[in-house]
């Protein structure tokens, strides 16, 4: 690699570069931290995407509506409204999503910016994607509170739940928008946050996703990283060890090739025989497995493909994986070296699955069945590659130096308190 062929980040890589207004960045802290958004107001985006957990949520799958308490101390929760199900893919990090290079959202790529559709993005919504979304991370914002088992809750035990099992998404958009209108407090947010907003009536999801997207955007920016002081400028910013793991990963380690830039991702989606666990996507063995960007494409050869994660602050977003199926960043480190023989001698015990009735014992029947064990394989698109142990290590020491301090410490982002009087922690 050559020693300047990676450029710094600055202001103009990313949306809200210091043009978006304070208002509409506190409207969105407020939101993605409050259970108004959710059918049984018992779950909030911060649940899943919590800033004492990196923005993640410490597991290798979620346990979404439904659950109660945060991180890896979450369980499935009592009586009838406890959680039936995990949610079938890691909650990711939601690090430098304010980033221009960020093109496409969610693990399959489902919400995407696409300037050949009418509203300049692709989604599950397609033409009823509403006008006024400000970027593709607005777009995302938009989809988990749609989703029976992540916020909306099951059929029959509340309205937004019984809209999302018919799949209006258009009508819990609506529903959720009339929740913030009856609330004062929201609406004097949204009014000082919007010149369009003059009374509750004008409030729409749209807006709410916009300032969600905001919040995001402004204030998990994190860009202040060894290495990114190096690129611009502090050659002492890395240790000896840091600048020869960089050489590797974007030299003999072929990291780079699919972890490229400045934010290590190419946007693009690989096969790389990562062990499948959990519930699935309701493809092959009893609806357990999940055939990632195919189910969006219907594209063959894009079978068991996911999008090239970030690695920014990657030391501290365990576990890895589209499914978190490896809690360690050596373990899965390792796998991308040797995809084949480490999706065969992988050891169950390592993923990080809160308990949860039933789901236990179809967690790993995709794993353990050994034609589509076979078949993960086949599709698989790395190479192996031999490094030392002093080569791994250097890697590693490299890999540490992609997370930014500030990023160790996000407790103030957390409202003491939620404009609908709903608890913030339960």
């Amino acid at each position: 690699m050559a020693k300047h062929s990676i450029k710094p980040l600055s202001d103009k890589d990313f949306y809200f570069n210091g043009q978006q207004s304070a208002a509409k960045v506190e409207l969105g802290r407020q939101l993605f931290f409050d259970k108004i958004l959710s059918g049984n107001q018992n779950i909030s985006c911060a649940t899943c995407h919590h800033p004492m957990a990196a923005t993640g949520d410490g597991v290798s799958l979620p346990i979404g509506e439904g659950g109660r308490g945060l991180g890896p101390t979450r369980r499935q929760g009592m009586g009838a409204s406890a959680a039936t199900e995990r949610v079938p893919r890691n909650a990711p990090h939601i690090f430098n999503l304010g980033s221009k290079s960020f093109d496409k959202m969610f693990h399959d790529g489902r919400v995407a910016i696409d300037l050949d559709s009418p509203s300049g993005f692709l989604s599950p919504a397609a033409g009823d994607l509403p006008d006024g979304l400000d970027n593709v991370l607005a777009v995302q914002a938009m989809f988990p509170v749609t989703s029976g088992a992540e916020m909306a809750g099951q059929a029959g035990e509340n309205n937004q739940a019984d809209l999302a099992s018919m799949s209006d998404l258009l009508g819990i958009w609506q529903f959720i928008a009339n929740k913030l209108q009856a609330i004062p407090e929201y609406v004097s947010l949204f009014e000082a946050a919007y010149n369009d907003i003059n009374s509750a009536g004008d409030i729409t999801y749209v807006h709410a996703a916009n300032a969600i997207a905001a919040f995001e955007a402004v204030s998990w920016r994190f860009d202040n990283s060894p290495f990114d002081r190096y690129l611009r400028g502090d050659k002492k910013a890395l240790s000896h060890n840091q600048k020869k793991g960089m050489k590797l990963f974007y030299g003999k380690a072929g990291c780079g090739s699919c972890h490229s830039g400045a934010l290590q991702s190419d946007q693009e989606f690989h096969a790389i025989a990562m062990p499948q666990l959990g519930p699935g996507k309701g493809d092959g063995v009893s609806g357990h497995d999940d055939i990632g960007r195919q189910r969006v494409s219907n594209d063959a050869n894009d079978k068991y493909q996911f999008r090239t994660p970030s690695l920014r602050n990657v030391a501290i977003t365990a576990p890895y994986g589209h499914d978190g199926a490896y809690n360690t960043l050596q373990g899965v480190v390792e796998h991308h070296l040797s995809p084949i023989d480490s999706l065969q001698a992988y050891d169950t015990s390592q993923a990080f699955l809160p308990f949860i009735t039933d789901a236990d014992l179809s967690d790993f029947l995709v794993h353990n069945d050994l034609l589509s064990r076979q078949d993960l394989a086949d599709a698989n698109e790395l190479a192996p590659t031999k490094l030392s142990a002093r080569q791994i290590n250097e890697l590693m020491d490299f890999l540490y130096s992609l997370t930014d301090p500030a990023a160790l410490d996000m407790r103030m982002d957390i409202p003491k308190r939620s404009p609908s009087g709903l608890a913030v922690f339960d």
